[in-house]
């Protein structure tokens, strides 16, 4: 048998505990907790990432249901070929849509109640290529008809004015017209066609659609001041936003999604690191007990070790040694626990269900947050991160009771033997 054969199979007899003892029957146990722990760990940091994974995907996909994955605004005096523009965009490789509109704020005005608002004129029949306005409480999208001055709010913003679809308010222009008496703001009455709910409640609050001929009169931009871009992989939008910004002229402002929403996902980005960094403490406290673990196994294998030295067993055998048993339990415990937090995480949205049924309460109640079900999204990559992260802890954690090992004296171990 070979020194590398002879190691192994020593090693896994001291993991599964070979022996009868009631003394080797705890450290087995132990050695068995230890196992358990960084399984838990493990999984518990899986399910975890998932989770918040999930709620960025979530988040994010209500998000782009209203914004786009690039943006082209141009400067004040507009596209000088905005047909032009757009099919140069159209030729790029990564672009699937694109589709005009007028981008400006205002204020929403019935009654006393007077409300600032994110307008956006879009061409309705261009519009669905770009974004996902799907959800609507009432209207749809194609009631925006050029001339006859309808707008489609979003449901918060209807709620705060009470309004439905027939209702008329004013929208009041920021620039204003020149008069004898002043400048006075520039006022027209809209009539609400559309209801949309888009799941994120910053659009739903704030953001009112209308036809882009519509826009463009009440704002006076002479036609469409931006151009809204679909591609087909919206996680390579940077890398295309910089490549489209070469094609165009210098004066045009280019940017992505992500730029759009910067501070939230970079919140949400130290968020989910932080969270790693806590629940990687789980591990480490598994990494403890194996610690614990094997330093009774080496004092308890004291004879064992003496009689290998006599054989011709060298320091550095005798380290392998409990390094691999170490090692073992580490990676039976971190392989339980990638399969059992895959698994957990995978079918997370029958597993919370079943628990809330039993227990008689609800995690996430529809009245408080904008989702009733805890999404999940399990990720190769936080997957093979934790998995490394845990076998190094728990090779690392053989070190110092394997030096041990390797430092007992034949002699004195047998003294008392």
């Amino acid at each position: 048998m070979s020194q590398s054969a002879l190691i192994l199979e020593i090693a896994l007899r001291y993991v599964r505990g070979a022996a009868t003892s009631r003394r080797d029957r705890f450290i087995s146990f132990i050695s068995g907790l230890s196992m358990a722990g960084i399984g838990l760990g493990v999984a518990a940091l899986i399910v975890v990432l998932s989770v918040m994974n999930g709620f960025q995907r979530d988040v994010r996909d209500r998000m782009l249901s209203v914004i786009s994955h690039i943006e082209v605004q141009a400067p004040d005096n507009g596209f000088p070929n905005l047909q032009g523009d757009m099919e140069k965009l159209m030729r790029h490789s990564a672009t699937v849509a694109v589709a005009p509109f007028v981008g400006a704020q205002a204020m929403l005005a019935m009654d006393e109640s007077v409300r600032g608002i994110l307008v956006r004129g879009i061409d309705p029949a261009l519009e669905p290529s770009v974004s996902e306005f799907r959800n609507f409480r009432a209207g749809q999208l194609t009631s925006l008809k050029p001339g006859e001055f309808g707008i489609a709010l979003g449901a918060e913003l209807a709620r705060a004015f009470q309004l439905r679809v027939g209702d008329r308010i004013t929208v009041i222009a920021p620039s204003g017209q020149v008069t004898p008496a002043g400048l006075l703001p520039r006022m027209k009455a809209f009539t609400v066609v559309a209801i949309f709910d888009s799941g994120h409640y910053e659009y739903d609050s704030t953001l009112a659609l209308m036809h882009l001929d519509d826009a463009s009169k009440l704002f006076r931009t002479a036609g469409a001041n931006g151009i809204r871009i679909k591609i087909t992989d919206m996680n390579q939008a940077p890398v295309v936003a910089r490549q489209m910004a070469l094609m165009l002229p210098p004066s045009y402002w280019v940017r992505d999604w992500s730029q759009q929403n910067r501070t939230w996902f970079a919140a949400v980005q130290t968020e989910k690191r932080m969270m790693f960094l806590i629940l990687t403490l789980i591990i480490a406290v598994a990494a403890f007990n194996l610690v614990s673990m094997l330093v009774m196994t080496v004092k308890d294998k004291r004879s064992d070790i003496a009689i290998l030295r006599t054989l011709g067993a060298t320091p550095a055998t005798i380290q392998r040694i409990f390094i691999v048993q170490g090692a073992l339990v580490g990676w039976i415990g971190t392989a339980l626990g990638v399969g059992g937090g895959w698994l957990l995480a995978a079918n997370l949205d029958v597993v919370v269900p079943a628990i809330e049924a039993a227990l008689g309460i609800q995690f996430l109640p529809k009245d408080i947050y904008f989702i009733s079900q805890l999404p999940s999204d399990p990720r190769i990559g936080d997957i093979t991160t934790i998995s490394i992260v845990a076998l190094v802890m728990s090779v690392l954690a053989t070190l110092y009771p394997s030096w041990r090992a390797a430092r007992t004296q034949p002699a004195e171990a047998l003294r008392y033997e």
